[in-house]
């Protein structure tokens, strides 16, 4: 059974910083390529960041690079996702979800439809 937890959201003032992180376990996580997206009301969900089994090789949204910095550890089983976010913005407010890709490829997709498996999100509100 695959999960993904995601803790560290909040509410911050624009300019502010905080860290994001998803535990993921179960089933050869480890393997998977892992992504944050998130939703703002009334928009489609949207890739912000992903990252390779390894972490080494990443890739963000236009809109996150430069202020944003995924990462992540593995232990054998399972796996620890981040998401630093840096000079925040009232446009960064969204729910904020961690996800899995569908398969072990390594690719780093930016579509949702490439994610089957997704944790319950959480609210990044961020005040002007």
């Amino acid at each position: 059974q695959v999960q993904l937890v995601e803790s560290g959201g909040g509410l911050v003032q624009a300019g502010g910083s905080l860290r994001l992180s998803c535990a993921a376990s179960g089933h050869n996580i480890i393997w998977y390529t892992l992504a944050w997206f998130r939703q703002a009301p009334g928009k489609e969900r949207e890739f912000v960041a992903g990252a390779s089994r390894t972490g080494v090789n990443t890739d963000y949204a236009d809109s996150a690079e430069g202020r944003f910095t995924i990462s992540r550890d593995n232990t054998d089983t399972k796996s620890t996702l981040y998401l630093q976010m840096n000079n925040l913005e009232p446009e960064d407010t969204a729910v904020y979800y961690c996800a899995r890709y569908t398969d072990t490829t390594a690719r780093l997709s930016h579509s949702s439809t490439a994610y089957d498996y997704w944790g319950q999100g959480i609210q990044v509100t961020v005040s002007s």
